[in-house]
């Protein structure tokens, strides 16, 4: 039996919404659960729809909050998410990956490759441009050549409150919210997300769950009062 995915279209461009949704319309393995202008209402109607699989047009909108979570998503329980439309820039790429997404199209591609790359992550496959791939394996030869030199920064070890954050930070989260879930000030969160920098030896918080996860560091969210 086939099955279908559930489809929510988030689009800035009325125009490619459109578009999308009618050429899906005619696919029997899609339902599509909504099309929506993107909005401030936006992420809340997401998370309230039921549906696996996010296609959207916004690289802004989608890495500044976490992700909605579905039963049938993609890496961490995340609804799998496909940006279409995308500047042909490595680093929005690089960023967009890290943040979770299953899917990056660039704004040149063919509508036969959009839907053939929103088919691809709604059955919990990834698909990039192909030039992309160089660009993923030398992030990863990157990464072998730094982090091996950042061992020596961790050794003073992160404090426990420090430690706390690293999930967060991993699944996404803005500062703002992870002052909320430990009652801190967001300068707090700011101050210890630039120790926790220095000392993973990293550049960015994109890189500080990766980086945490191959060397064993970072421990529970749990509010733990006011610790160090």
């Amino acid at each position: 039996m086939e099955r279908t995915s559930k489809v929510f279209i988030a689009s800035c461009n009325c125009l490619l919404r459109e578009s999308i949704a009618r050429v899906l319309a005619k696919k029997t393995d899609f339902e599509i659960v909504a099309t929506q202008a993107i909005c401030t209402a936006t992420r809340n109607e997401i998370a309230g729809s039921g549906a696996d699989t996010l296609i959207l047009d916004s690289l802004e909108f989608f890495l500044d909050a976490p992700l909605p979570s579905s039963p049938t998503g993609g890496q961490n329980g995340w609804m799998k998410s496909v940006l279409v439309a995308m500047e042909d820039n490595h680093e929005h790429f690089l960023a967009a990956i890290r943040r979770g997404a299953l899917g990056y199209v660039l704004q040149e591609a063919s509508a036969l490759d959009v839907v053939s790359a929103i088919r691809t992550v709604a059955a919990g496959e990834v698909v990039c441009p192909p030039g992309y791939v160089r660009v993923l394996f030398d992030q990863v030869a990157k990464h072998a050549v730094e982090f091996p030199s950042s061992r020596k920064r961790m050794r003073t070890g992160l404090t426990r409150r420090e430690q706390q954050l690293v999930p967060l930070i991993g699944r996404g989260l803005s500062n703002k919210e992870i002052a909320s879930h430990f009652g801190l000030s967001e300068q707090t969160v700011k101050n210890h997300l630039h120790r926790i920098l220095r000392k993973v030896g990293v550049a960015d918080r994109f890189s500080v769950w990766e980086a945490c996860q191959i060397h064993k560091l970072g421990g529970s969210t749990k509010s733990a009062g006011h610790a160090a």
